[in-house]
């Protein structure tokens, strides 16, 4: 686990120095944040949003990917606290401007059953004077699906404040119809095997068309994920999706990178 947790400290949840270790660590503020710009496909060109995401600071330059230390986190149950961190630094960067307008922030299942979160939210947009609809909250559909209540008690607190809703991941595994009128989401995010499979795979491509079904019918704009590939891009863009995401359109850059 290299710096994450110091030698001894091992995997057990009831052990007070892991949790007052990782508390440290944002205390310490070893986490830098990158951000992954959105580009428009449709309408008004430009980057009108980006994903932020997170990564640990181990030496002066090394950072350490978050699939390597998110579930250290989540282990300890500290989850709502490290999305606590990424929020209140992407506010902070709002508030001292930007030239992305809007950031999408991921948010684990263990946050989403922070019924305390909402307020936290509303409390740094307010302290920082940054507007609510500057920020969305990715959710996958996993956790729709899986944790209903949870999404729909978040996502009604959330939009009730100016903030938007993007369920990530979806295409992945079903939907129902119900479950997205009742969270609202502004954004629907597909999978990446489907946008990368569209021009080669006839499963990715039906269950594109399916999927793309479902966003039209409810009146929810679609952002495409993990393109990596300008043909892809351009078919995605003529056959209506409204934004893309991924290597081929932005690597990610700190989000320092994008202050006025």
């Amino acid at each position: 686990m290299r710096a994450i947790l110091p030698p001894g400290l091992g995997s057990d949840p009831s052990l007070p120095d892991a949790i007052a270790h990782i508390r440290g660590i944002l205390e310490r503020n070893e986490l830098r944040l990158f951000c992954q710009p959105i580009r428009a496909l449709t309408g008004t060109a430009g980057y009108a949003m980006a994903e932020v995401l997170v990564r640990m600071r181990e030496e002066e330059t090394a950072l350490i990917p978050p699939g390597e230390f998110i579930p250290i986190f989540e282990h300890y149950r500290m989850m709502p606290a490290l999305d606590r961190w990424v929020l209140r630094h992407t506010v902070q960067h709002l508030a001292k401007g930007s030239r992305v307008p809007r950031f999408t922030v991921n948010l684990d299942w263990q946050t989403l059953e922070d019924v305390e979160f909402p307020t936290f939210v509303a409390a740094e947009l307010a302290q920082a004077g940054v507007r609510p609809e500057l920020v969305l909250f990715e959710v996958v559909i996993r956790d729709v699906n899986e944790r209903m209540a949870a999404c729909a008690r978040f996502a009604a607190a959330v939009k009730a404040a100016g903030c938007g809703i993007i369920v990530d991941g979806f295409g992945s595994e079903p939907a129902s119809m119900e479950r997205l009128k009742a969270l609202r989401p502004d954004f629907l995010k597909l999978e990446g095997s489907i946008t990368r499979g569209i021009l080669k795979d006839p499963a990715a491509a039906s269950k594109f068309k399916s999927v793309m079904q479902v966003s039209q019918s409810l009146g929810i704009r679609t952002i495409a994920e993990a393109i990596e590939e300008q043909d892809v891009l351009a078919r995605l863009g003529a056959l209506g999706v409204d934004f893309a995401q991924g290597f081929g359109v932005y690597l990610p850059h700190p989000i320092v990178d994008f202050a006025r």
